[in-house]
């Protein structure tokens, strides 16, 4: 039993190609937002609260990853299917990571001088990620856990409180293991999306019926979990800035 693919969304949350819906799709917004939260989680869990300090640190992340980073990352084979042009593409990444580095200097010389050590590891992060650079070498599970989810705490936090304690540490570590909990499920959806052309197979259940194996089945329950898990994260950064307001 085959089942011929019909063209699909490269993500779910992927508008119709053209026009300014490639600018949306190229947002990546539901894990833009997600990865945001980290940053204000980490920001929460300092002693006081700098609401200025924390804004300014959620910016310049929603800047460096949710435009800079896709944009490098849709350079690479365009896998959002975009028609938006490379010297577009390039133009918003430099502008957005510039702009994420202006805010991070302004915020060191400001508050404390050694927050500017964050602002090169965060570039770096970005190139070496999005780019593949060292032969992938920085494209890996662990190194998305890192940069999208342990780093973004560690800042958040940093940038609040100008200090990195065991608290930090350890909400690092969840959100690495999350960040590695949808790189998980989130590889297997694209691999449907993106690459499969046909689907073939069938479930035999314990009574002897049959249930058809398509790409629905492979991609929905998968889909459901990134979403609940990104709604999730956004309310608890949500929960905590109520809490501490």
């Amino acid at each position: 039993m085959t089942e011929a693919r019909t063209e699909t969304r490269p993500a779910w949350y992927a508008l119709a190609s053209g026009g300014w819906r490639d600018y949306v799709t190229l947002l990546h917004a539901p894990y833009t937002a997600w990865h945001v939260s980290y940053v204000v989680i980490g920001g929460c869990l300092a002693s006081a609260v700098s609401w200025g300090r924390l804004g300014a640190a959620a910016a310049a992340f929603a800047l460096a990853v949710g435009v800079g980073a896709h944009a490098l990352d849709e350079l690479r084979g365009r896998p959002l299917r975009t028609q938006i042009p490379d010297r577009a593409l390039v133009g918003l990444a430099v502008a957005s990571i510039g702009a994420a580095c202006a805010i991070g200097l302004i915020g060191a010389a400001s508050f404390r001088a050694w927050l500017l050590v964050l602002v090169p590891v965060g570039v770096f992060l970005v190139l070496a990620y999005n780019l593949e650079l060292a032969g992938g070498r920085f494209h890996t599970d662990i190194w998305f856990g890192l940069a999208w989810g342990g780093f973004p705490l560690v800042c958040g936090y940093a940038a609040v409180a100008g200090t990195i304690n065991g608290v930090a540490v350890l909400a690092a570590g969840f959100a690495v293991l999350l960040s590695l909990a949808q790189r998980t499920l989130s590889k297997q959806v694209r691999h449907v999306r993106r690459r499969v052309h046909a689907v073939r197979g069938e479930f035999e259940l314990g009574d002897g019926s049959l249930e058809r194996l398509d790409a629905s089945r492979l991609i929905a329950p998968v889909e459901t979990g990134l979403r609940l898990l990104a709604a999730a994260t956004v309310l608890l950064a949500a929960a905590l800035v109520a809490f501490r307001l």
